[in-house]
């Protein structure tokens, strides 16, 4: 950008170029050796305690004896990319230029393999120095479709990881990530659109609304990261190539049934049924314990109870069924305290 041999002065390009006279005389420095143990320590740390900011993470680091004061640990932070989780006011405001996409998985049944992918980035220690990984995680089967190493918080990784999942294993129907400036640039929100997926982003602050990736990435480092030291970035891609393939093949998983990522890939979508249609397959029993057939026409009928502030009959709305005999309506109920709402029966629902 500058050249000591031109006839112009370094003054004069650094006043037309509009920088600094003394950032071209600035020499990088290497992280040293103090900062590396100090930004491992508060990335494990932060893993712990995720709501602690700079101020209590400056009194934990001087409870194991670290002498760094608030403003050296906050820049740290900053450089990792890590900042304590809590919400805080006014935090919908966008970055400037980039668009925020609403949060599309509230309430929201996943019910079946590539339906929500999500997808984030995190700081891994090393050594010397440190890197980031980025990972697309499927949201059903917490299965990890791609991932890549970058020595920067640039867009082009995240953008590889995404277009090598939709080559694979095809397109999601949404895709959800974080406010971070490299999921909400030109570049990433395009390929997005150009796949025709839908873009769902977390609150800003809202841990919980990626939560499946934030254990994730507790499970890469205690199981992983922290056990080793890598010594340069190709030894960390390859030992974390064979950790996540161990995490997808063979690592069970209790929100799973014991199954592994790769199994719940594979398995058969799930069907999603309302608590009326589970209440209508349940089997009925009688106070002794019998079998009670299904009444004909009528059977169980929990659509008939409608909520009232007044009736001679009160009744409970999950104990009710009612059967035809003799042309008269037969009702069994279990009253309910007088502190409780009164359910009333819908009779133009039942038989007349």
């Amino acid at each position: 950008m500058t050249d000591r041999n031109h006839k112009l002065s370094l003054s004069r390009q650094a006043e037309l170029l509009g920088i600094s006279r003394g950032s071209l005389y600035y020499e990088p420095r290497p992280t040293s050796d103090a900062d590396l143990k100090l930004m491992r320590r508060i990335d494990e740390l932060h893993m712990e305690y995720p709501f602690a900011g700079s101020r209590m993470m400056k009194g934990l680091l001087r409870q194991e004896g670290f002498t760094a004061g608030r403003l050296h640990v906050a820049t740290c932070m900053k450089i990792m990319g890590i900042e304590a989780l809590y919400r805080r006011p006014n935090t919908s405001k966008p970055a400037p230029g980039h668009k925020i996409y609403p949060y599309l998985l509230r309430k929201l049944a996943v019910t079946r393999p590539n339906q929500v992918r999500a997808m984030d980035i995190t700081y891994i220690p090393m050594a010397r120095g440190f890197v980031y990984l980025v990972a697309v995680l499927d949201w059903f089967s917490r299965k990890v479709l791609a991932w890549r190493l970058s020595v920067s918080l640039e867009t082009a990784p995240c953008l590889e990881a995404l277009n090598e999942t939709i080559r694979r294993f095809g397109k999601p129907e949404i895709m959800n990530s974080d406010q971070g400036s490299q999921f909400t640039s030109f570049d990433f929100i395009k390929a997005l659109k150009n796949a025709d997926i839908q873009i769902s982003m977390d609150g800003k602050g809202a841990w919980r609304d990626n939560v499946f990736v934030g254990r994730l990435w507790r499970s890469i480092k205690y199981e992983e990261v922290y056990l080793r030291a890598y010594n340069s970035v190709s030894v960390a891609r390859d030992s974390l190539a064979r950790y996540l393939t161990f995490y997808n093949t063979r690592r069970p998983h209790s929100s799973l049934d014991g199954q592994t990522p790769d199994q719940a890939y594979h398995i058969k979508p799930r069907q999603v049924h309302t608590r009326r249609e589970k209440r209508l397959s349940r089997p009925r029993s009688s106070a002794r314990g019998a079998s009670i057939p299904s009444p004909s026409p009528i059977g169980f009928c929990r659509s008939a109870m409608v909520y009232g502030t007044s009736s001679r009959q009160k009744m409970s709305g999950w104990n009710f069924w009612v059967s035809a005999v003799a042309g008269r309506q037969t009702c069994c109920r279990r009253r309910m305290p007088e502190s409780l709402p009164i359910w009333r029966p819908a009779w133009n629902c039942l038989m007349t």
